[in-house]
């Protein structure tokens, strides 16, 4: 089994604080917090870059064995929010470095997950793009990361893509059986037709909570 979780909490602009305190008082490792927006339902709205909330993404790399202690304290925390303030879910990790030494765990039999998380990184500007066409394909909401590269234009490659600044990471978290159609259709966009232009992976979710005053529902 994996001996390590990564636990990634998407929740209104500046309430990181409020997980990342509640994560470190059940005994965490501590996190890494991003900045994000959501794209708006609204096509139109989204495609003149209006409408998107403020998010933040915070991100937890704990002990499997801690994982349910810091979830549930991470829900308790959010108890009193709003109805679906946010959501948390947990993937799998193999292998992680820490103190210059590489830990790693035995991996989990394959198993078919009920939900997957699509990460799409392309160039800023065509996040939206993507998640237009992904929600045509039957995916909800996403959310995007502003990021940037490592090196320059005509430097290094990952996987034949040139690894440069202003960079989007777009999250969609869908079913299983919607997979194949959302990448299908990510895949065909004419801003990823390009060599270098984007990738996309995806991972299946263990566990996938709301965060606020409503039941929580997992997968």
């Amino acid at each position: 089994m994996t001996k390590f979780v990564l636990l990634t909490a998407v929740v209104p602009h500046d309430k990181a604080d409020q997980i990342s305190s509640a994560a470190n008082a059940a005994g965490s490792f501590g996190g890494t917090v991003f900045m994000g927006r959501k794209i708006s339902s609204n096509e139109v709205i989204a495609r003149l870059g209006l409408g998107g909330e403020i998010l933040d993404l915070v991100t937890i790399l704990t002990e499997r064995e801690n994982k349910d202690k810091i979830v549930k304290a991470i829900v308790d925390s959010c108890a009193n929010e709003k109805p679906h303030f946010g959501h948390l879910c947990s993937l799998d990790v193999e292998s992680m470095v820490k103190t210059g030494n590489i830990i790693k765990g035995e991996k989990l039999m394959e198993e078919k997950k009920a939900l997957e998380l699509i990460a799409v990184i392309l160039n800023r500007g065509y996040a939206d793009d993507a998640m237009a066409a992904a929600r045509k394909a039957g995916a909800g909401g996403g959310t995007v990361v502003n990021a940037r590269g490592t090196a320059r234009e005509d430097d290094a490659k990952f996987f034949g893509m040139h690894i440069v600044p202003e960079k989007e990471m777009l999250l969609i978290v869908v079913e299983h059986e919607k997979k194949d159609a959302v990448l299908e259709s990510i895949r065909t966009l004419p801003c990823l037709a390009e060599p270098g232009s984007g990738i996309a992976f995806c991972s299946g979710v263990n566990d996938f909570t709301l965060l606020g005053n409503t039941p929580a529902a997992k997968a």
